[in-house]
């Protein structure tokens, strides 16, 4: 899902700034199928890397979650189902992800639990440290200052909030590396091309390649004032689960 600043809906051309790659334009062509292709192109697997993410949040009665890039809400109604005493505030910048998220927040009879809304990660509009914790779940990689955003998580959670983000990684090594990198070059963009009918996610595979080591990304959130607690590879690297927390004051 994408956080970059919502573009304008009046359309576009293909290939023009308005629906460009990662942006929430182009999410808003695939919102349809979005959660199908998910579970399908993870093999169901993307569900309990999201139960991971909302367990390292380490939420306590009555927390209050920012779930960043929300898309269609997944991850923001697991922290509900998991913790039905919290509220979350989810931003994405893809309308028709958010309308789809809206209906499934409805039919939980969570609305009055869950606000949906657009918005930029790179600029958030949340007073300093106000909220128990963060996530968010394939995002990160489309925003196009990394830094900006990290920084603005670390400005809006509380010193003792955890920040949880899930991203799909591209395994350098081991003995199923090979076949995992098979699964997100070919695999995952025709599937998605194939049952969407949408190329965008060509997009996705190249997306995964360009982001950093998880290493380099680690370090990246420490630069942006976070306190990196665990950097954890999950299925044989393909997605790795960062947790961090603001780094405390000088």
């Amino acid at each position: 899902m994408s956080t970059q600043p919502q573009p304008s809906t009046v359309p576009s051309e293909p290939g023009s700034a308005v629906d460009r790659a990662g942006s929430g334009a182009m999410f808003d062509k695939i919102a349809p199928r979005y959660d199908l292709l998910n579970r399908l192109m993870s093999f169901g697997i993307d569900q309990r890397w999201r139960n991971k993410t909302v367990d390292a949040l380490e939420l306590k009665p009555g927390g209050r979650v920012l779930d960043l890039a929300t898309g269609t809400a997944d991850l923001a109604l697991k922290v509900l189902h998991r913790h039905p005493d919290t509220t979350v505030v989810g931003v994405d910048p893809s309308v028709k992800m958010l309308e789809i998220g809206r209906q499934k927040v409805a039919a939980g009879g969570l609305a009055s639990k869950c606000e949906l809304q657009v918005g930029d990660a790179q600029v958030l509009p949340f007073p300093d440290r106000s909220f128990d914790g963060l996530c968010m779940a394939f995002g990160i990689r489309n925003v196009p200052d990394r830094s900006k955003a990290l920084r603005e998580m670390a400005r809006v959670v509380k010193p003792d909030g955890r920040i949880a983000i899930l991203e799909l990684s591209e395994p350098k090594g081991g003995i199923l590396g090979p076949l995992a990198r098979f699964q997100i070059r070919t695999v995952v963009p025709w599937v998605g091309s194939l049952l969407s009918g949408a190329k965008e996610y060509r997009y996705l595979q190249q997306s995964i390649a360009a982001f950093p080591p998880p290493e380099k990304f680690a370090d990246l959130m420490r630069q942006a004032g976070l306190e990196v607690l665990r950097v954890q590879p999950l299925t044989f690297g393909v997605c790795c689960l960062y947790v961090a927390k603001p780094q405390s004051a000088a």
